[in-house]
């Protein structure tokens, strides 16, 4: 009977680097934290370094690849047949959601008059975007959204509490009963592309001073939000559009989910094909 054999080692893994993890982000970035200081925004070197230390944890780089290993999934009816077009996310999407919020990255200019939010808040972005860039979709036009109400000083009221919030609220809900909120949007239509003028959305007359809205939009961006701006065509012409996921009667707005894009990148986000089915919606702006 012959002996058995040496058991010896046949892989070894000698030109691969060490995995780039447990570090500070923004401090090992000297060119990062050179510019912030120079732009005004060393006040908020504090909390760019604990932020930067937070993203740099292995754990933390796990979560952005558990979000986009398990990509977001269309609900659009209830196991009772109810329409109700909500979209699930992995666990790992909502704890680096939660802590974009928290950072405020959606609103800090907003929130923080001094000079020099700006550039603390696009440092923040900045290293956020190195480990996860799929929350920083919803978290970049919530950012957005605020100014561009200005144009219409009764949503803004009645919205920039929920929108400066710091607490993020993923529930599926009115906004009243919601602790922060989120502002998508809902621009290019398949005709159109990048060209937004060639928009065919209807904006029609409700009878109370707003508007329905009858249309298709092909890319529809982070469609879980709390409310979209929209474009769409009154008659007098293209006008933007503030479009609540829910009615002020608690019934959920006439914006349908047809389907989620099946994306090369920015897996982690939600995108989607959407109708509006004779939306609720209010002018902003002219």
């Amino acid at each position: 009977m012959s002996a058995l054999p040496i058991v010896v080692a046949t892989h070894e893994v000698l030109n691969q680097p060490p995995p780039l993890e447990n570090l500070n982000l923004f401090e090992q970035d000297v060119a990062l934290r050179t510019a912030v200081a120079r732009e005004g925004g060393a006040w908020g070197e504090a909390r760019l370094n604990r932020f930067g230390a937070w993203l740099g944890q292995a754990a933390t780089l796990r979560l952005g690849e558990q979000a986009n290993r398990n990509p977001p999934v269309l609900r659009s009816h209830d196991r009772f047949g109810h329409r109700i077009d909500e979209v699930d996310f992995a666990p790992a999407w909502h704890e680096l959601m939660r802590r974009a919020i928290a950072e405020q990255i959606h609103a800090l200019p907003w929130i923080d008059q001094r000079p020099g939010a700006h550039v603390v808040r696009a440092a923040s972005a900045f290293l956020l975007n190195q480990v996860e860039s799929g929350v920083c979709c919803p978290i970049a036009m919530t950012f957005a959204a605020l100014p561009a109400l200005r144009a219409a000083p009764q949503i803004a009221k009645a919205w920039a509490a929920k929108i400066l919030s710091a607490e993020y609220d993923p529930s599926a809900q009115p906004v009243a009963a919601k602790k922060g909120a989120l502002i998508g949007m809902a621009m290019t239509e398949k005709q159109g592309g990048s060209d937004l003028r060639a928009g065919t959305t209807r904006a029609e007359p409700s009878g109370d001073g707003g508007y329905r809205l009858l249309g298709h939009k092909w890319f529809c961006s982070a469609p879980m939000s709390d409310a979209f701006l929209t474009l769409a065509r009154t008659e007098a012409g293209l006008s933007c559009f503030f479009v609540p996921r829910w009615g002020p009667d608690g019934t959920r707005n006439a914006i349908h989910l047809q389907r989620l894009k099946d994306k090369l990148g920015n897996r982690s986000n939600a995108s989607a094909e959407i109708e509006y089915a004779g939306a609720s919606a209010q002018l902003v702006g002219e």
